[in-house]
Formats: structure tokens, C-alpha cells, sequence
């Protein structure tokens, strides 16, 4: 989609690619290449170039135990995963990662509400509802934080962030988003650390909502 003008970082893209990433990340880069077609592509080079780097790679001999446990791996009836589907503002990876589950709202005062996908020792990746001309707390970083823009838009420090928009933050940052006036914005949000809010109230909250 040519109106996306923030796309996923190299580093970010290739931990993906390769597999490494961690979960909650992953979901949030799928969504955005399931929106975007240029990091999508993007993609698909890097895992090309993947393959022929194991292809042209020095070849060891392994074990015959080892080849006998790989081909039995290989020769597994694996069971057919469900194939979802965009759903609204929801890409097909948000639905997967709900798993048939209807989406469970947490509101968390004037307007704005949650909804946590997933909580673990990986990080987190919730949704994210914000009201039109509502702020989100001044904060800052104490990780790395991927945000996804679904519906609607909001500015920060760094810009205008639209549908497909990718925002990268980390333990430089510290902003204010403020969704645009007008439609609600909806975000797709991983972190894999707790948030640095500059204000008490945020603070206290903090434990509550899991942020």
C-alpha cells in the first residue's frame, strides 16, 4: 500500500525472517507485511537470500541417529493449523493469535480500553483503543516497543502514523501519541518491558492493566 511511509527496520525484519523473533513481535511484523506490500517484499528477498546461503553452505555429516530422528520428523502427520481471515480493521494474524476468541475489552478510562492478546515471559501484544483527539500518558521505554496503526491514525514526536504504519520505539524515545480527531484509533502494540510513564496516576495503574 503506497500511503504507508513507516515500515519495519532491517534488523527487526531479518530476526523475523530467520525465525528468531519472539512471538508478540512476530504477530505485529506479520500484520504489518499482511498490509504492506513493499516490507512484504522485502521479506520474501531476505528469505530467498536465506536459501541460497544454505544451499551454497559447507555440508557436515551428521550421525545416524540424527538422520534417523530427522526423517521420522519429516515423515509426521502434522494436523492442519486453521486458516483465518481479516476481520475489520483486524489482520488475519490478530485473528489467529485470538484463535476463534471474540475480543475481550478492558476499558481504562475516558474512552480508551485494551484488549491483551497474549502476557507472557516473551512480552506482551495487546490492542489498543483510543478515542479521536485522546492522548496516551507521556512515556518512555525500558525495551522495545513495535506499534501497528489499524484504523484511524496518531501523532507523536516522531510523526503521523496511518493505517500500516509501523512506529519503532525503544529506550530513546519518550512521546505523547495523540490519535488524530475524529474515527478512533486502533493499535496493534508488542513490548517486551514494562513502560517508563512520566506521570504518578499512569504509574499506579501500571500493575492493573498490565502495561
Amino acid at each position: 500500500m503506497s500511503h504507508i511511509t513507516h515500515h519495519v527496520s532491517d534488523d527487526v525484519l531479518l530476526a523475523y525472517v530467520s525465525g528468531h523473533l519472539p512471538q508478540p513481535y512476530a504477530v505485529v511484523v506479520a500484520s504489518h507485511l499482511s498490509l504492506c506490500d513493499d516490507c512484504r517484499a522485502r521479506s520474501e528477498a531476505h528469505a530467498h537470500a536465506g536459501g541460497v546461503v544454505m544451499d551454497t553452505g559447507a555440508v557436515s555429516d551428521v550421525s545416524g541417529i540424527l538422520k534417523s530422528r530427522l526423517f521420522d520428523e519429516l515423515d509426521a502427520v502434522l494436523e492442519e493449523e486453521p486458516e483465518y481471515e481479516t476481520k475489520g480493521p483486524y489482520p488475519a494474524p490478530v485473528m489467529a493469535t485470538l484463535g476463534g476468541s471474540e475480543l475481550r475489552w478492558t476499558h481504562m478510562g475516558l474512552g480508551t480500553k485494551q484488549a491483551i492478546l497474549q502476557h507472557d515471559k516473551a512480552g506482551s501484544v495487546r490492542l489498543l483503543y483510543i478515542p479521536g483527539g485522546m492522548a496516551v500518558p507521556d512515556h518512555g521505554h525500558n525495551g522495545l516497543e513495535l506499534t501497528l496503526v489499524l484504523q484511524g491514525a496518531f501523532r507523536d514526536e516522531t510523526g503521523r502514523y496511518g493505517v500500516g504504519d509501523l512506529e519503532t520505539a525503544d529506550g530513546s524515545l519518550e512521546h505523547t501519541p495523540i490519535a488524530e480527531p475524529g474515527e478512533a484509533c486502533i493499535c496493534l502494540a508488542a513490548t517486551d518491558a514494562k513502560l517508563r510513564f512520566l506521570s504518578l496516576v499512569p504509574r499506579l495503574l501500571q500493575p492493573i492493566f498490565r502495561i
